[in-house]
């Protein structure tokens, strides 16, 4: 397994990252946790979860693992805060103080530790003010709950305005960045790759295989019936997956013909090595698919295989709208 520096931190993580969120839904606990050790075994040193992930369960199934294997002081863990957990309480969302400060006790408790590695914000919210998030985040790191800051799925303008932030009032700066990026969607080039290399900020880069549209089981009339989308099809017209969508995983298809490898393998290898990718996101459901993943380590990108790709979808651009986000201005300073 490689390591890579997490952004200008001091701390190491592998190429990739064991996504938890199926934990607890679909993926039983007993299998759950079978991943997180397995993935371990591998060499991963890096997790991802959040408070929202089947409604803190992902996070107890987290701590349980890391508790009777004895890795949580090798493991660098993350989790998230902004969704609601309580949807008949208007205080139980959002990057507010009250709710940030709540959230990171009983997030603490789910996963039985005493501090978290990387505490990020889940999505950016226009209603509240960037220097309350920071500053509560601050505390929080001075009180030794959490080493590190981070975002999730945010502009670029809006980590270039916290880190400003950060400046002016002497807090604790965001050090990594969460986006949606896969070769369908590789929007995140065009500014926000550049503001986290100007900034030294890690990116780690969720869904890699697109909602499991890069593992090449989706054809263009037919849905498989173990498909993520398949209660959900609305989705699917949703983010526009449209002909182009299938042209380009049949340009993929032909593109790893003689790479002896599967199209997940090659959609994940190919997002980690790119260029600002600190480490994709993996989101195993199950011990099979976790294997698989971390077979991508072992796949070579060359500059021909990026050609081919960037063909098919040149850098910057997207083939369909993976993600759509709002990015609508903060209203306070």
């Amino acid at each position: 397994m490689e390591y890579r520096n997490f952004g200008r931190t001091g701390v190491k993580v592998s190429k990739l990252c064991l996504g938890c969120m199926n934990f607890g839904g679909p993926t039983e606990e007993k299998e759950a946790i079978e991943i997180i050790n397995a993935a371990i075994d591998s060499g991963v040193n890096f997790a991802d979860t959040a408070n929202v992930y089947n409604n803190g369960q992902s996070e107890q199934i987290v701590g349980k693992a890391l508790k009777n294997n004895g890795k949580r002081h090798s493991i660098v863990l993350a989790t998230k805060v902004h969704g609601s957990m309580d949807k008949d309480d208007p205080n139980a969302s959002g990057n507010s103080r009250r709710h940030i400060i709540q959230q990171c006790e009983a997030s603490l408790k789910r996963i039985q530790t005493d501090y978290i590695d990387i505490y990020q914000i889940h999505r950016p919210q226009s209603e509240v003010p960037i220097d309350e998030t920071l500053r509560a985040l601050d505390d929080l790191v001075r009180a030794g709950k959490i080493l590190y800051i981070g975002t999730s799925t945010f502009a670029a303008w809006q980590v270039v305005d916290a880190q400003w932030m950060s400046e002016r009032y002497s807090l604790n700066r965001f050090v990594s960045e969460q986006s949606p990026y896969n070769i369908l969607d590789r929007r995140i080039e065009r500014e926000l790759i550049p503001a986290a290399q100007n900034y030294g900020l890690a990116i780690i880069s969720w869904s890699p295989l697109a909602g499991g549209f890069l593992t090449g089981k989706y054809s263009r009339d037919k849905m498989p019936d173990d498909a993520r989308y398949k209660a959900r099809e609305n989705l699917w017209s949703f983010h526009g997956y449209t002909s182009k969508v299938f042209d380009v995983i049949d340009g993929i298809r032909e593109l790893i013909k003689d790479k002896n490898c599967t199209m997940s393998q090659f959609a994940i290898a190919w997002c980690a090595n790119q260029s600002g990718i600190t480490s994709p996101i993996i989101g195993p459901r199950t011990i099979e698919q976790l294997k698989d993943n971390l077979a991508s380590c072992n796949i070579e990108i060359n500059d021909e295989d990026r050609q081919k790709i960037d063909d098919l979808v040149p850098p910057g651009s997207a083939v369909t709208n993976y993600y759509k986000a709002d990015f609508s201005s903060y209203k306070y300073r």
